[in-house]
Order: C-alpha cells, then structure tokens, then sequence
C-alpha cells in the first residue's frame, strides 16, 4: 500500500513533475566552498596588479611613450630615456579626448606628449610625435597601427621597441602593439606605477579600484572579443589620406 502510494505521489500532475533525490551541500560544504571563493578572491586582489602593470624591457634604441600618460608618466619616460641608452624617443596617440575627429597634428595625444617631454629639458630633435588620425574607439590599436606605418617608412631598420606607458595599462598596450606590429617586430613594456594609490592595496583607493577593475576588463575585451578587421583597414586609410 505504502508502494503504491509513493508510486502516485510520483505521478502526480500527469507525469508532469517527479520528486527525485538529490544531493546537497552539508554546513562543512558550505564552508568549504566559501574558503575557497575567499582564497581564490584574495589571490586575484594580490596578483591583479602585477599582471595588468607588467614591465617587461628589451634591447632596443628606441622609446615610445604614449602620449596621453599623466605628468608622473612623462617624469618616468625622462628617467627612462636618460637610463636606457636610448637614440630618440616616439610619442605616440590619437586625437585629445573631447574634439571628436582628427583636426590636425597639434591636436593630438602624440604632440601634446611630446611638447610635454621636450619641456622637461630633453633633446627636441630627439622626440618625434607620430600622430594617429584613427576614428575608431580603439586608440591605442589605432596608435600603434600609425606608428607601424611610421616606421617602415621613416625608420626601416627598427626591429624593436620599448613602449611606456603607466600602471594597468601595461598589459593591455603591449598586447594591442603586437596585434598592430606584427611578428615582425619586438615589442618590450614599461609600466609607470601610479602614485595616487598603493599598489599592494589597490583596492583600498577609489582610484586604485577604477583603474583596476577597469583595465582588467579591457583587456579582457582587447584578449579575446577585439579582432582588428576593418579597423585596420580603416586607420591606414586615415595614415594615407593624412600623409
């Protein structure tokens, strides 16, 4: 009797629904699963940083400095330059944030970054801005994209480069430079650290969490979800209408 009950609980609602066992999560489950999400939430918190700010140099005679670094960024490009033993520095970078469209080379990342490391006292015609005319969202591909046409035209044996630029960037731009370079050349990374928050504990600064969770999910896009296409083609046609 008890059979045949349990069988017509089983059916119930036409064969719509049916209870089964199942297994779950005991309190020491619980608590295991939640040391292990702490554990793993405080390895990402302690080696995010040093994974989106790498530094990585080779050997190289050229520096290139994105233009767009803030003033702790341009007194590490000095520092750099002077240490590094190198021949002349490239200040790369698109239109300033807030014109829009490409109006003309002065108004540009990359002229205003070199207007900014010749004041520092270093040797003018040893800093060449290599503006990009890029319109597409993606300016520091678009930057590389023009200084690669930069080079094979004005700079044929460079092989190899050392970009700075500062903190979380790091990671991010050395990825976007070799996506714009190619195989052909060695690309070498420099990251400034940001002064404005401690690094070890990047989470305890409102600045240090925008800059953190921010890069990391751009270079998330810029890994795995950005593939050049058009874009490419799109910021050559800028490079050779602005020639």
């Amino acid at each position: 009797m008890e059979l045949n009950s349990q069988s017509a609980d089983a059916r119930r609602l036409w064969g719509l629904i049916s209870r089964r066992e199942r297994w779950g999560l005991a309190i020491r489950g619980w608590l295991a699963l939640a040391a292990l999400v702490a554990a793993a939430t405080t390895a990402l918190a302690l080696g995010i940083h040093p994974l989106l700010s790498v530094t990585t140099r080779i050997a190289s005679s050229v520096l290139v400095v994105e233009g767009w670094v803030n003033p702790f960024g341009i007194e590490g490009a000095v520092r750099e330059f002077t240490d590094g033993g190198y021949t002349e520095v490239l200040v790369t970078g698109g239109p300033v944030f807030g014109i829009g469209l490409y109006r003309n080379d002065f108004q540009t990342t990359a002229s205003v970054g070199a207007d900014n490391l010749r004041a520092t006292g270093l040797p003018p015609a040893g800093v060449t801005p290599v503006p990009a005319r890029a319109r597409s969202r993606d300016r520091t591909y678009g930057a590389a994209l023009a200084l690669g046409a930069w080079l094979k035209r004005e700079r044929p044996a460079v092989r190899s480069i050392n970009v700075l630029t500062e903190g979380c960037h790091g990671r991010r731009t050395r990825l976007l430079y070799r996506k714009a370079l190619g195989p052909e050349f060695e690309v070498g990374i420099i990251s400034v650290p940001n002064p404005d928050y401690e690094p070890r504990r990047w989470w305890h600064y409102s600045e240090g969490v925008r800059e953190v969770l921010g890069e990391f999910t751009a270079y998330v896009y810029a890994r795995f979800l950005f593939w050049p296409g058009d874009k490419a083609t799109a910021t050559q046609e800028d490079i050779a209408h602005s020639k």
